[in-house]
């Protein structure tokens, strides 16, 4: 490509140089060297010229065409381009037209001067003077030849017999009376032979007049010969008086004035002929003037395009570059000129900025690749923690919070830039004690409600600082503990069910036993055994009631393991509804069960357990409902389904009822009950048997059974379906069976 340019640069040059060498050329031929139009040189040249005007202007036309084809399509440069074409075509045109303007008025100006009044009056004044010269010597011959004629006629006449021989004398006398002289004197006839001559009349000198002169002076006229190579005058006159002879006389005359008598009229005929075709001067004038500038001209422009195309070229490659890196490639180089000038410079420094700023971004995308994975890791770890996390601003407003928080708290997606305060208020507290100086870190135990669901939550704050000890903001940190603080009371109350049961069990059955001795031994001799007898039933009765209670103490605390066995989930829920709806005749059943048998590894007992317990407590909740005066129209209705997940079988069970207490996360826990006659052990039992076959418990508001009815309670119950590994006491009697 280099080469390339290499041989462009030198082509251009090279036809730029040509024009003014053909102008010269042509100027030379016309002018100096005077060439004809039939010269093979001239034809060359001129050949030449249109050759070179054809050329460039084709080369121009298509560099113009292709400047607008690049502008046109918005290309790098292209505005420059033309711009500088424009300027460069400006400075060749307007000095060749003022030239040519001033030239034409030169030229004009100077024709006006050589054909102005004063000349033309001089050159007609000169010709005047040689004529008038002229017209005088021409005018004394014929008076001459004619008086000499006459004076020959006259003789004649005298002598009417009168030979040629006898004329000489008679020629030399009137030779001789003729003032201003004549040279030569010859008597000839019609044929021009001369017949007799006068003084000093040589045969040498004489020159016979054509017959057409002589026929001129036979009709009467005088004829006058100019003869310029000997400077003088011949006059031809016909005598009357003779036979067939004429006079031939001659008269020396200046030579100098007649020739430049000739000369004269050659410039005065000139001088009219140039002033005749003025115009014609003045337009061959500009033609070849045309012609000299076309060539110029034309060498200019293609020089300028050029020059532009040089110097706009380089720029708009760079122009494009910059487009390029603006849109993101910093892979673009640009060609580099040869040479050290700024335009080189520029691209050789550009060049090395782009390669500065690849280096660059790829550092940037590197260390914000690193960062970004930071970031990814940080918040993945920060949205899978179980834990909460919420990040403030100095100003104790929030910044960010994990997924984890926003659950636990059910806080809204627009919970942003919004102050602790209001969005979490329970958190207040704890809050103000920390920013009035409670130390880098407070911790304490906030209960709170959620979903209708009471949840105990373990929240510690600290102050967020920078290195150089400015305040930045706050973390909020806390975890849900609902569940071991429930499982550490469901602990506790386990350890004090078996002592209550060790400690009351024992001396129930002594009691009950004096009791009935007392009613038996003594019922005889008291005057009123009625009485007797009621307070020993009473005794009794109470005895039972108690060995109730330490009965289900010591289920929730003894907690049988599970027998789990292949078992079939849905044969068991419809045994279970079934001996509901035996016991609860009043209330509508609705079940929507999948098609069985769903064969699970669980133990039949308790989970059957678990369920008539759930299904007992919806028609309690029916039942107290109705206590607390249901509206008219009410139906009471429990709805049993079961589904399966991909992993799960999920037992629902709802009930149109009283409903669920705004803490039902304590109905799990023992002896919170709402009922007056329960116990509160029932629900943390059949909890504790779903959490022993690996499902889970949750206690929900149901949906309402129709558009009138109102939201009840729903237990749902999740049992996986994937068998666990046996273990225990199960897995020994599954080995004995095996």
């Amino acid at each position: 490509m280099r080469r390339q340019r290499h041989v462009q640069t030198g082509f251009t040059f090279g036809l730029v140089f040509l024009g003014p060498m053909l102008a010269v050329a042509t100027f030379l031929a016309l002018g100096p060297f005077n060439l004809g139009a039939s010269s093979q040189s001239l034809r060359l040249i001129l050949l030449a010229d249109l050759v070179y005007v054809l050329l460039v202007a084709a080369l121009v036309l298509a560099r113009v065409v292709r400047m607008i084809s690049d502008r046109r399509s918005q290309s790098a440069g292209s505005r420059l381009h033309m711009r500088l074409t424009g300027v460069f075509v400006f400075v060749a045109l307007v000095p060749t037209i003022l030239v040519a303007v001033f030239a034409m008025l030169t030229v004009n100006i100077g024709l006006e001067g050589w054909f102005s009044e004063r000349v033309s009056n001089v050159v007609g004044a000169s010709l005047a003077a040689a004529q008038a010269y002229e017209d005088e010597q021409t005018r004394a011959l014929k008076e001459d030849a004619t008086s000499l004629a006459a004076y020959l006629n006259l003789a004649k006449q005298k002598t009417f017999f009168l030979q040629d021989d006898q004329v000489r004398p008679i020629l030399t006398q009137g030779q001789a009376a003729i003032q201003r002289g004549m040279k030569e004197v010859f008597l000839i006839d019609g044929a021009a032979t001369l017949k007799t001559r006068g003084e000093r009349s040589y045969l040498f000198d004489f020159e016979a007049p054509a017959a057409a002169d002589l026929a001129l002076a036979k009709s009467g006229e005088v004829v006058v010969l100019q003869d310029w190579a000997n400077d003088e005058f011949r006059a031809l006159v016909h005598l009357e008086a003779f036979a067939d002879r004429y006079l031939y006389v001659s008269r020396e005359v200046d030579g100098g004035i007649l020739s430049l008598l000739d000369e004269t009229k050659e410039t005065v005929r000139l001088y009219q002929q140039l002033e005749s075709e003025r115009g014609r001067v003045l337009f061959n004038f500009g033609l070849l003037y045309l012609g000299f500038a076309l060539i110029l001209v034309l060498a200019a422009i293609w020089l300028g395009l050029w020059f532009a195309e040089r110097l706009s070229r380089p720029v708009g490659r760079l122009a494009s570059a910059a487009a390029r890196i603006g849109s993101g490639d910093l892979d673009v180089q640009v060609i580099e000129e040869d040479g050290d000038d700024e335009i080189a410079t520029l691209g050789r420094v550009f060049n090395q900025m782009t390669l500065q700023l690849k280096g660059q971004r790829a550092a940037l995308i590197e260390g914000h690749r690193e960062t970004e994975e930071r970031r990814r890791l940080f918040d993945s770890v920060l949205s899978n923690v179980t834990a909460g996390v919420i990040g403030l601003n100095a100003d104790g407003r929030i910044e960010f919070a994990n997924r984890a928080a926003e659950r636990l708290l059910d806080m809204a997606d627009g919970s942003a830039d919004v102050a602790l305060a209001i969005a979490v208020p329970e958190f207040a507290d704890l809050f103000d004690r920390l920013r009035d100086g409670g130390g880098p870190a407070l911790q304490d135990e906030v209960r709170l409600t959620r979903k209708g669901k009471l949840e105990s939550l373990l929240l510690r704050m600290s102050v967020r600082r920078s290195e150089s000890g400015r305040l930045e903001g706050y973390v909020v940190a806390f975890d849900d503990v609902t569940d071991l603080v429930s499982a550490q009371r469901m602990a506790a109350w386990g350890d004090v069910a078996r002592r209550i049961a060790h400690e009351i069990k024992n001396p129930l059955t002594p009691i009950q036993l004096s009791a009935e001795r007392i009613k038996r031994k003594f019922r005889n001799q008291v005057q009123e055994p009625e009485d007797l007898e009621q307070y020993t039933e009473v005794i009794i009765r109470q005895t039972n009631d108690l060995r109730r209670i330490v009965d289900e103490f010591s289920k929730f605390a003894r907690m049988p393991e599970p027998d789990r066995r292949e078992t079939d989930l849905v044969a068991l829920v419809r045994a279970s509804v079934m001996l509901q709806e035996n016991g609860q005749p009043g209330v509508t059943f609705r079940r929507n069960l999948v098609e069985g048998p769903l064969l699970l590894d669980l133990d039949g007992t308790m989970i059957g357990q678990a369920l008539t317990n759930l299904i007992k407590n919806a028609g309690e909740a029916i039942e107290t409902f109705n206590e607390n005066g249901a509206p008219s129209g009410y139906v009471p209705e429990i709805r049993v389904s079961l589904a399966l997940e991909e992993t799960e079988a999920v037992i629902r069970i709802m009930d149109n009822g009283i409903g669920l207490p705004p803490d039902r996360a304590r109905l799990f826990e023992p002896y919170v009950t709402t009922r007056e006659k329960g116990t509160g052990l029932g629900l943390p039992i059949v909890k504790k048997i779903i959490e022993e076959h690996g499902g889970t418990l949750t206690l929900e508001d149901a949906p309402a059974f129709d558009q009138a009815a109102r939201a009840g309670a729903m237990a749902v119950i999740r049992l996986p379906r994937v068998p666990r590994k046996r273990t225990g006491r199960n897995a020994a009697a599954s080995g004995q069976g095996e």
